[in-house]
């Protein structure tokens, strides 16, 4: 190998580990060595099955998340949102028997788009901040949980078996809830990177003067990744009430943290205009793969909470490192 071949070499394997997607993979495949060691059966074809399904719902979830991060926003109503449709769901299910499991997604679907476009409205054309919108949304999404069910719950006895075993339907090995979510992540994909208006988020989320003067409608956009936030926490919550055969008041509290840490692990800036959806697929499997290791190390499963905060704090103060350096290179850059 000549010298100029080695030294491409050497830079493209240094452009390819500057990326957040390649760092993260190397970190889990670190961190599953010891785990394993200890383990064994943790890489067990069951167990790899366990935590892929463990994290279907939650990659539906932080994705939705990704578009509003994505545009300079946050979300933090996911968890309510998830409560609202996984009880209204299942109170249909209790209700009405014969109503098809499949049609069920479809209204889940239907009603976690009304409730995110509730908080696009406010936060598009109400100029209302999406953090304060979404605090006050998610408290008056979990009240309505709570009105709904009249502070009841809906338990396995009460559900349809096709409801309950919808998730578990397996097809080519592989569960229905896991195929829900990887079309989600390719569909998600292409939105992102192939259509205008997934260009769009990118342009209000890096630069929202820049985008103004070139035509980009910023409170269509707006409203749009609220929509798509709501749409699939609305999915999310139908599936969670039939994988989980019960529909309680408190479903998915504190939800909005691990959406967001799976969006910040994955490298999506939170300032904005940057990130990806293979990013956040890959930071839900970090934490998919911490959750489920605590009890294989004897910790307790409430250090996830623990886990979950101290991740977000390093994974945000890497990125905030890592933008400071790309502005100041590119600064260099122009002055040179």
């Amino acid at each position: 190998m000549s010298t100029g071949q080695n030294l491409d070499w050497k830079q493209s394997v240094k452009k390819l580990f500057a990326r957040r997607e390649a760092s993260l993979v190397l970190l889990l495949i670190l961190m599953l060595i010891p785990i394993t060691i200890r383990s064994p059966q943790f890489i067990s074809p069951g167990n790899v099955n366990t935590i892929l399904n463990d994290m279907a719902i939650l990659v539906i979830v932080a994705i939705g998340e990704f578009f509003v991060i994505l545009s300079n926003g946050i979300d933090l109503s996911v968890g309510s949102v998830i409560a609202f449709t996984g009880m209204a769901c299942g109170m249909i299910n209790e209700s009405y028997p014969a109503f098809p499991a499949p049609l069920l997604l479809i209204v889940g679907l239907a009603i976690g788009a009304l409730m995110g476009a509730l908080n696009g409205v406010l936060v598009a054309y109400g100029k209302i901040p999406p953090i304060i919108t979404t605090l006050g949304t998610m408290s008056i999404y979990r009240g309505m949980t709570f009105l709904l069910s009249k502070g009841t719950w809906v338990t396995a006895h009460e559900m349809t078996a096709s409801y309950i075993g919808l998730p578990r339907v397996s097809f080519l090995g592989v569960s229905v809830l896991l195929w829900i979510a990887l079309l989600v992540i390719v569909a998600t994909n292409y939105f992102s990177k192939y259509t205008r208006t997934g260009r769009e988020i990118y342009a209000i989320g890096g630069n929202p003067t820049a985008a103004k003067f070139v035509g980009v409608n910023e409170a269509r956009v707006r409203l749009v990744v609220f929509i798509a936030s709501g749409l699939l926490c609305g999915l999310a919550g139908a599936l969670w009430t039939a994988r989980y055969a019960s529909a309680v008041n408190e479903m998915a509290t504190g939800f909005e943290m691990q959406a967001v840490a799976a969006c910040v692990l994955g490298g999506v800036s939170f300032s904005g205009g940057a990130g990806a959806i293979f990013g956040v697929a890959l930071g839900t499997l970090f934490l998919g793969v911490v959750n489920n290791a605590l009890p294989v190390i004897y910790l307790s499963t409430f250090w996830q909470l623990f886990a979950q905060g101290l991740i977000v704090l390093v994974a945000l103060s890497i990125n905030t490192i890592v933008d400071h350096r790309k502005m100041k290179k590119l600064l260099e850059q122009r002055r040179g």
